[in-house]
């Protein structure tokens, strides 16, 4: 994979999930290569590596569309993390205003600008569900889930540090119950008034710094739980701080709005000229 000209690409990151990021709206990246383009760009040692590639694309429906891959070539519907790192890309490069809106595989997305920080207005979550008994290997799992954009599984536990983050997590994302899509698995804790996330991520499949939309998940579920109120910190697994405001009626289960906030930021900007798939 050889760039004659070059490819211009930013390496950002939003509480430890980094992301390569790319103006592709004269299809420096043409659409059949951007698999490909995300296993090679993504690839730590061998690539920029990262968790996920990001392409900026035109839209005529908001100020951008986003195309969005996964470390493994995957295309996700939505990353709040990644969603925070675009906004703020688009923004310093004058494709779209502070107050903006893209397009996502998961629905038109709001988000404003401020500093270094972005907060998002999410599409609405959907398939929610509470505290179902999963048969895993013999042993009973007890799982809520909720699709805030991607689909995410939440597991409630005791103590964070002990979670079985790569080991249930691994299981749990392959579970019969959530093919053949799967699902990203989160371990969440709450103390402090505050509650404290870990997450095994499909398409990175492994355990990440942070994921924007499996917090979203966790405050979610936590509030229908009577755990959380809006709005919520969420702390990641690299110690970042999200915060997370919602509308829930616990009641009825109908979930009004969601908005996410965090940092986004521009670690350095560079060309890409060789690359290749080892």
């Amino acid at each position: 994979f050889f760039l004659m000209d070059g490819i211009r690409f930013a390496k950002m990151h939003g509480s430890g999930n980094d992301f390569v990021v790319i103006d592709n709206r004269d299809q420096v990246v043409p659409a059949a290569d951007a698999p490909e383009a995300a296993r090679i760009f993504c690839r730590r040692k061998f690539g920029v590596g990262a968790d996920g590639l990001i392409l900026i694309e035109n839209s005529d429906k908001a100020d951008f569309r986003w195309g969005f891959y996964n470390a493994d070539g995957s295309e996700a519907e939505m990353c709040g993390n990644g969603g925070r790192c675009a906004a703020r890309f688009a923004f310093l490069n004058g494709i779209a205003p502070a107050d903006m809106t893209f397009e996502t595989l998961a629905g038109t997305i709001s988000a404003q600008v401020k500093g270094n920080r972005v907060k998002l207005e999410l599409s609405l979550p959907h398939g929610l569900f509470l505290d179902r008994a999963l048969d895993v290997a013999g042993d009973e799992v007890v799982v809520s889930f909720i699709n805030t954009g991607v689909p995410h599984v939440v597991v409630m536990v005791d103590d964070i540090e002990t979670a079985p983050v790569s080991e249930l997590g691994r299981t749990l994302r392959n579970h019969d119950f959530f093919a053949p899509d799967g699902a990203n698995v989160n371990f969440v804790s709450a103390g402090d008034g505050r509650l404290y996330v870990r997450t095994y991520e499909r398409g990175v499949e492994d355990e990440t710094l942070a994921c924007g939309t499996g917090s979203v998940a966790a405050a979610l579920v936590a509030s229908m739980k009577g755990m959380a109120g809006s709005p919520v910190d969420v702390v990641t697994r690299g110690r970042e701080t999200l915060r997370v405001y919602h509308r829930v009626n616990r009641d009825s289960g109908a979930i009004a709005e969601v908005f996410l906030e965090g940092g986004a930021v521009l670690v350095y900007q560079g060309v890409a000229r060789e690359l290749f798939q080892a």
